[in-house]
This record gives C-alpha cells, sequence and structure tokens, in this order.
C-alpha cells in the first residue's frame, strides 16, 4: 500500500493509502471512531466504522489515547466539512503505540510547565505552524543570496576573541588557551569576501547577555552577507530587497500556517521597498517628541526602538549612530567623524532590530586605533589587521538574526517559541 503525507491526499482522491502518524484528537460515536491523525505535514480527520474492520482493531482503537502512534489504511475522498476538505474511510489501522497519558491538556497551561515540555510542546498545531514558517524563511533568506551570486562560506564557532563586545563572551577551555563560542562570523566573512567577491555565512551566535525581554535568546541564528567594494548605502539597498523578499514570500507560501497563527497579513503586505530611511540625529527628534527619557548620544533601547518603528507601517532604517556607541570595525562618516557609517533595520509593531550594518574600517592604521581604543587583545586581531594590508577595498555587510524575523513575520509575543528548543537565561533545558 503506497504511503502518503497528509499535505498531499488532495492527489489521492479515490485511491486507497496509508497515513503513518499520531492521534491528535478522537470522537467515539457508537459503531463509529472518528480519529484526527496528524503526520506533521497536517491534520486528516479519518473515521472508522465498526463493520469494516475485524472486531478487536475496532475496539483497540476505542484504547487510543492522545499521541498513540499509528498507521491507517484507506480510501481518501473530498469532503468540505472535514477539517482541510478530505476525510479518510478506513479499513485497515495498525496501532503502532498507545501513549501514556499525555502531559498537555487543553487546559491553559504556564510558561514555565510549556518550555519544560518543549520536547512535546513542539507536536501542537501552533509550534508545528511556527517552526515551518522558519523552515522557509531560512529557505528565502539562502535563495535571495544564492541567486545573486553570492557564496556560502562557513565560518567558525570556536573564536580567539571577542567581535560586538567583551562582556558578551561565552569563555571555554580550548585545550590550554582561552576561547569563546562566536558573537558573529562577520570578521571571516570580511576575510573571505576579499578573496570571493560576495559572500555570507549562516550558523548559530552565541551572547551571554543576562536579559529577560522577549527580544533576546542567548543562542540564536544570523545570516551575514560581507560584499567587497560595498559601501553603506549599497548594503542599505541590499537589506530592504532581502526583507521586502523574504516577507512575501512567506505571505505566497505560508498562509495556512499564518492563518493558524492569526496573523494580520494586512500589516506584512506593507513591507515593501522603499523603506524609509532616517538618521541617528532624526530619530531622537521622534524620541524627544515622544517624551523619551534616553539622552541623545546613547545607543537605542528597545523601547526606543518601540517608539520610532510604531511611527511606519514597515521596517525603518535608522542609519549613522555615535561611533562610541557602535563596534569598533565601523567605518567614520567622512562628513562627520563622530558618526559611523552604520545602519539598524527596525522591524514595525515593536519588534526592535532585524539587521545590524555598517560599512567596515578599510584603514589598517585607524583600525589599530579603534582596536586599541576599545581595549581588545592587538595579538588576537593580527589576521584581521593583514586584510588591510594586503588590498584592502571598502566593505560592507550586515547581520540579520533570525529569530526576530521569525518572531515578526508571525507576530509572536515572545522569541522563545521562534527556535525548537530556545536557550535563555536560566534556561537549557530540554
Amino acid at each position: 500500500m503506497s504511503h502518503a503525507y497528509i499535505e498531499d491526499v488532495s492527489q489521492h482522491i479515490g485511491q486507497e493509502v496509508t497515513i503513518k502518524g499520531w492521534l491528535y484528537n478522537k470522537t467515539d460515536k457508537g459503531k463509529l471512531h472518528f480519529l484526527m491523525i496528524r503526520d506533521g505535514t497536517g491534520i486528516i480527520q479519518a473515521v472508522i466504522f465498526q463493520d469494516n474492520v475485524p472486531s478487536d482493531i475496532f475496539e483497540e482503537t476505542g484504547k487510543l489515547t492522545q499521541e498513540s502512534s499509528l498507521m491507517a489504511t484507506g480510501i481518501i475522498k473530498k469532503d468540505d466539512r472535514a477539517p482541510g476538505g478530505y476525510e479518510m474511510d478506513i479499513n485497515h489501522l495498525e496501532i503502532v503505540q498507545i501513549a501514556e497519558p499525555y502531559p498537555i491538556t487543553p487546559k491553559e497551561h504556564g510558561t514555565a510547565f510549556l518550555m519544560d515540555q518543549r520536547h512535546l510542546w513542539l507536536r501542537s498545531s501552533r509550534q508545528n505552524a511556527i517552526l515551518r514558517v522558519r523552515s522557509e524563511i531560512i529557505r528565502a533568506c539562502r535563495d535571495f543570496l544564492d541567486e545573486r551570486g553570492f557564496v556560502l562560506v562557513d565560518t567558525p564557532i570556536i573564536t580567539p576573541a571577542a567581535c560586538e563586545g567583551t562582556s558578551t563572551l561565552f569563555g571555554i577551555d580550548y585545550f590550554d588557551e582561552k576561547a569563546y563560542l562566536t558573537q558573529s562570523g562577520q570578521l571571516y566573512s570580511e576575510a573571505s569576501c576579499m578573496s570571493l567577491g560576495k559572500v555570507y555565512c549562516f550558523g548559530p551566535t552565541f551572547r551571554a547577555e543576562k536579559s529577560k525581554t522577549r527580544r533576546h535568546l542567548t543562542e540564536f541564528w544570523m545570516v551575514e552577507p560581507e560584499i567587497a567594494y560595498a559601501e553603506l548605502d549599497d548594503i542599505m539597498k541590499l537589506g530592504e530587497n532581502y526583507i521586502s523578499y523574504i516577507v512575501q514570500r512567506v505571505l505566497e507560501t505560508k498562509q495556512e500556517e499564518l492563518k493558524i497563527l492569526e496573523r494580520n497579513t494586512t500589516l506584512l503586505e506593507k513591507v515593501t521597498t522603499p523603506f524609509p530611511r532616517i538618521s541617528y540625529h532624526e530619530a531622537f527628534d521622534i524620541l524627544e517628541k515622544e517624551g523619551s527619557e534616553t539622552l541623545r548620544g546613547a545607543d537605542l533601547g528597545g523601547t526606543d526602538e518601540t517608539i520610532i518603528s510604531s511611527q511606519f507601517d514597515r521596517p525603518v532604517m535608522v542609519h549613522r549612530y555615535p561611533k562610541e556607541v557602535k563596534a569598533f570595525y565601523m567605518e567614520p562618516d567622512p562628513e562627520n567623524s563622530e558618526l559611523a557609517l552604520c545602519v539598524d533595520v527596525l522591524a514595525p509593531e515593536g519588534y526592535g532590530e532585524i539587521i545590524g550594518g555598517s560599512q567596515r574600517i578599510h584603514d589598517h592604521n585607524l583600525l589599530i586605533e579603534r582596536i586599541e581604543e576599545h581595549a581588545l587583545p592587538p595579538e588576537s586581531f593580527q589576521w584581521y589587521l593583514d586584510l588591510r594590508k594586503y588590498g584592502s577595498v571598502p566593505h560592507s555587510g550586515f547581520g540579520m538574526g533570525i529569530e526576530r524575523v521569525v518572531a515578526w513575520i508571525c507576530g509572536l509575543e515572545h522569541v522563545r517559541e521562534t527556535i525548537a528548543f530556545p536557550r535563555m537565561l536560566y534556561r537549557i533545558y530540554p
């Protein structure tokens, strides 16, 4: 008997197929059992009639519990009344395992409980939808860059020094040396783009931030394109096209998942280019008008980003921050050396920064000065300084955090739902 996935049953109307999955729900009505079966690709209603199967199978079916594993064989038919529009008439059922009482019930559960049961919570329709949207976002991220000639270059997870800031490093013992979990693949991508022109890396990054906000994880995934001979405006154009492409792709391919999540897609439909662009000082004009207590010259906090983004119906690009609040590698603005040639892209609806990028310093002596100003160990950056000695050119790039993008597109309250097994302050289980 041919095995079929639930997402493909429309191709098997009138045919006998086998669906291999788990019991999502069950209703018993005398000589009928109505089984809601899931297989990871969808949910289908299956009906088992007492007269159509051996008596022992019908009796065992009545004992099925939520999440019991089974293989159901029967005829697929169109039925607009059934969830998903299709139904299976079962003529054979093989029970693989009758599950123990399932800990996650229809009643309301607290967040701590659900996170402790994350390995099981993933089976819910909501979590399934989120992970499917995440998968599509990642696919779109790669397709966009691959189709434009970018080369994927994997960067190391274990590094000898900081990229963003020494206070957020996870230190590890690397034999007889001190090493760290990477904060970003950027520095290595800078080396790669001097070889390949246009590159990107895509992998996990780690920040030892003692933050409990809804926007932060200690382990998250970033995609980071880097381009030789690119300046700030080049990556700003790339970033807005990138985000718009991803959003429109999800709208095209994941309508059902967005419905499950009850996402207001009209807000996402507005995410088209060009994005509004404002300078850091224009952003502070907004903050001061709205009564923010953040002092001009400081970096933007989460509340500040929410205030600014609330003024726009699509992502807004804030550029040219004071260099003192940004990373050591950012090129100064030639028109004002106190500013960095950088940009943050703030998502609407209060989701905060989803892209952070800049033009990188390409002058050898200036980079040495900045490393010293930031009290970083020069010996760890000799290879990085070499890039400014052998054919240095202007170059730029950005990093986009996958989890925040997923949270925004799915309309989630917290990033903990955006990855299968989130790592947060005080949570590494399961």
